[in-house]
Parts: structure tokens; C-alpha cells; sequence
């Protein structure tokens, strides 16, 4: 894929985001995670650019495929949340697995492994990839929104976060939806929004 442009404006309404600190609120260092939000005429698409560590080394899984447990590996997230706690995960490695996730309830997964169109490319030290989240897979009614981006390994690992966690804790938690924050994918694109439950959601009543 051709390498994303992407101006940074740290406005969560305009859909484009930096990730600056770790999970517990220091400022990361180096070069921040950038994430843009935009309508595709599939869903809502996701740029990445983010400093490429190779730390861990690649998934046995080829580039292209969901890939179990990729949070284990050198990765950027992304969150959609709405208010009754239903959510979706998108993960996206630099080799060019993913892994998608929907959940229905705190740590509640009720689908994975969701087929996602996705392209990653290195260049240099960086790493750009490009994925469009089929319209279907948002909960309705998306309110609030988080990134996370994971690297390293043993002692050495990484754990990054748009928002990160305010109070102390003894671990990273990417599920500790108190600290997601508002986002308005309206602001992004009308077709982003939805208080109507897709298909996929109809299978899963809100739990909370």
C-alpha cells in the first residue's frame, strides 16, 4: 500500500489521534503512535503510522489473516464503545495480522477472528498500515473511543495508551472502559453512526 499522509491534529472529534503516554500516564519515547478515523464507502477506515520495533518477531500466522492471541506480539488497537458496555476491538500488527473482537460486556467476548480487509507495509522505521472495519462490526451507538499500542518483549514490554489509566493499578488493562473517552465518529462522517443495531449486534441484547 501506498504510504498514508496523516496530519495529527489531537482532536478526537476530527478522528485523528497521537498516542503519547503509556498505559500508567508517563510520556512514551519516541515518535508518537498516529491514528486517523475516516469513512469508507465499506465502513470506517484505519490509518496507522507508528514507529516500527520488530520486538517481538513476526506471528507464525501469514500476513493477511486473524491471528489468535495477537496481543502478544508488536501491535496498535483500537476501541469502539458505547454506553452499555458493548464494544469492538481491532487489532492490527505490523506484519500484517489482525485480530477482531466483539465484545458484549466488560472482557465479555462474544465473537473473534472477524474477517477484515487489512494492509501493512514497513518503510523505514516505520510501519503504515490501512484497515476498513465493515459498517456492521460498530456497536450502535458508539459514545467513546481508545488506542493502545504494544511492543517489546519479557521486561522489556511495552504497554502505550491514548488514554491512559488515571489512578494507580499493578498492571495494564486494556479493558478499563472508565477511562475510554468521548468521541463523535458524526464529526467524522454521518455514515459512521448508527443508533440502530446491525445484523451481527442483533444476536447480542445489551448486558448492561
Amino acid at each position: 500500500m501506498a504510504a498514508a499522509t496523516i496530519t495529527v491534529l489531537n482532536s478526537r472529534d476530527a478522528g485523528e489521534f497521537a498516542i503519547k503516554t503509556t498505559w500508567d500516564n508517563s510520556p512514551v519515547n519516541h515518535d508518537a503512535v498516529r491514528i486517523t478515523l475516516s469513512a469508507d464507502p465499506k465502513g470506517c477506515r484505519i490509518d496507522v503510522v507508528a514507529p516500527f520495533f520488530d520486538s517481538p518477531p513476526a506471528p507464525s500466522v501469514p500476513a493477511g489473516q486473524p491471528c489468535p492471541e495477537l496481543w502478544e506480539y508488536e501491535v496498535v488497537e483500537t476501541f469502539f464503545l458505547n454506553d452499555r458496555e458493548q464494544y469492538l476491538e481491532v487489532e492490527l500488527c505490523p506484519h500484517g495480522q489482525h485480530l477482531v473482537l466483539l465484545l458484549n460486556g466488560r472482557r465479555k467476548m462474544v465473537q473473534d477472528e472477524l474477517p477484515l480487509e487489512f494492509k501493512s507495509q514497513v518503510v523505514g522505521s516505520e510501519w503504515h498500515g490501512s484497515a476498513v472495519v465493515p459498517f456492521s462490526y460498530l456497536p450502535p451507538n458508539v459514545a467513546k473511543f481508545n488506542a493502545f499500542a504494544i511492543h517489546g518483549a519479557g521486561e522489556g514490554r511495552v504497554y502505550e495508551a491514548l488514554f491512559p489509566a488515571l489512578q494507580q493499578h499493578s498492571s495494564p488493562d486494556f479493558h478499563r472502559l472508565e477511562y475510554f473517552q468521548p468521541i463523535n465518529l458524526g464529526l467524522v462522517s454521518s455514515s459512521l453512526t448508527s443508533s440502530v443495531p446491525s445484523e451481527l449486534w442483533n444476536k447480542y441484547p445489551p448486558v448492561v
